[in-house]
């Protein structure tokens, strides 16, 4: 029999789980991304994009209380699909999370260097450094990270606060015509660019699935798992379409997006341009910490999608085994590390990103198959969230470069043949 890990979160700490994986690259790096793609219509894509993460979390939300353990939509996959499916949602997962902390990492290290004044060479170093400490921490027990990751939350939240006040002025001002136009022309059309920009934003929202993927870990999951979740998309909903505005207003669309492509540092350019004293500081210390909890925050979540990866056998079975004390998946944790660490030599933040987004929307496409396999008793929520959200994924999913989401099929493909092996080679020894 498979041991378990402690459940050592309650709604506290799950929420802070939920927000320390979401307050992070999404507001700090992808509203630039998104932006350099929809112009100012970036705010709705932030909008649509939180209305699919609606439906999508509320199909992890059901899915998670009524089978609580570690592995998300992995395990909802096996259980209520097949073992195919299952595999694919847990492979994509890895490969869509891996490249979002690899852009976090990324971001941490250019809102880092600009804070200390080093010019960005050292970018990829100083990230591969924040990926190989967090690694460390992580293997340090979930007590430990949940602490950690509170402080970084506030310090997050109190920065982003600081920047919307100062520059919600500017907004109803002078910077309102760094709003128009609203919807702007680009080389692919107005429409391929805003559906590209809601993929892109929708994966800033799917930290929630943190919360999800700790199930395990969470003290009464059928009540605290679905109301953390729907409270850290709240919030998280309203401090992007705040933070975009008040950061478009005040140094304008080009100049957002082309510090995002060269720096991943718009939101510190845009304090610079609000000229409030001390702003700039506060919101590079803020960055600084947001993109720290994504990462400690995904390397959780990527470790304990491996631990029920390696227990079923699709992975080596060292990485379905916890420690001693029955706290951490080591091997789980420093392969995920790895992982990422290689991922951070690719030194692009719009590609990883893109790619995080065509994966992740497979991933959540899976979610809701498998959410409308529930039987009637265990559904919280009316199965027309479960098909919306599995029809705006598979929507959203091919408005990605053709490049990227060719690729991201290679990967299912290349996955399905693993997996078969695997299975042959470890199905039988991981199950006993």
């Amino acid at each position: 029999m498979n041991k378990r890990l402690k459940r050592e979160l309650g709604i506290f700490g799950a929420t802070m789980m939920g927000l320390g994986a979401m307050v992070g690259t999404g507001v700090f790096v992808s509203i630039g991304i998104a932006a350099g793609a929809a112009g100012p219509a970036v705010v709705l894509a932030i909008v649509l994009a939180a209305m699919v993460a609606v439906c999508n979390a509320l199909s992890s939300a059901q899915l998670a209380a009524s089978h609580a353990v570690s592995g998300g939509t992995y395990e909802y996959g096996y259980r209520y699909l097949t073992p195919a499916a299952g595999f694919v949602a847990g492979w994509m997962f890895l490969c869509a999370k891996a490249a979002s902390a690899a852009t976090a990492a990324l971001g941490f290290a250019g809102y880092f260097l600009r804070l200390i004044g080093i010019g960005s060479q050292w970018m990829t170093a100083i990230a591969l450094g924040a990926v190989a400490a967090f690694t460390l921490l992580v293997l340090a027990g979930i007590r430990r990270s949940h602490w950690m990751n509170t402080v970084i939350v506030a310090v997050t939240l109190t920065a982003l606060v600081s920047f919307v006040a100062a520059g919600l002025p500017r907004l109803f001002g002078a910077g309102a015509e760094n709003l128009a136009p609203f919807f702007v022309e680009r080389d692919d059309g107005r429409v391929s660019s805003f559906f590209y920009a809601t993929a892109l934003m929708f994966v800033a929202y799917t930290g929630y699935a943190r919360i999800a993927t700790l199930g395990e870990e969470v003290e009464d999951p059928k009540r605290n798992i679905p109301r953390a979740i729907k409270v850290t998309l709240i919030v998280t909903a309203t401090l992007y379409v705040l933070v975009a505005l008040v950061g478009l207003s005040a140094i304008g669309v080009e100049r957002f997006a082309a510090v995002t492509e060269e720096l991943a540092t718009p939101l510190e350019a845009a304090a610079r341009g609000l000229a409030v004293p001390g702003l700039t500081t506060v919101v590079a210390i803020g960055s600084v910490t947001a993109m720290l909890g994504v990462l400690l925050n995904l390397i959780l979540g990527l470790s304990r999608v491996a631990l029920a990866m390696g227990r079923q056998g699709d992975l080596p079975p060292l990485f379905g085994r916890l420690s001693a004390d029955h706290d951490v998946p080591f091997a789980a944790v420093v392969g995920v590390g790895i992982a990422i660490g290689a991922l951070v030599l690719i030194g692009s933040v719009e590609l990883t990103w893109a790619f995080s987004a065509f994966t992740v929307l497979v991933y959540y496409a899976l979610t809701n198959v498998a959410a409308l396999q529930l039987p009637e008793e265990a559904r919280l929520y009316p199965r027309g969230f479960a098909v919306g959200g599995l029809i705006a994924c598979l929507f959203l999913a091919f408005w990605v470069p053709a490049s990227v989401w060719l690729a991201g099929l290679g990967l299912v493909g290349a996955g399905l043949i693993w997996h078969a092996w695997a299975k042959r080679r470890w199905g039988v020894a991981a199950a006993s």
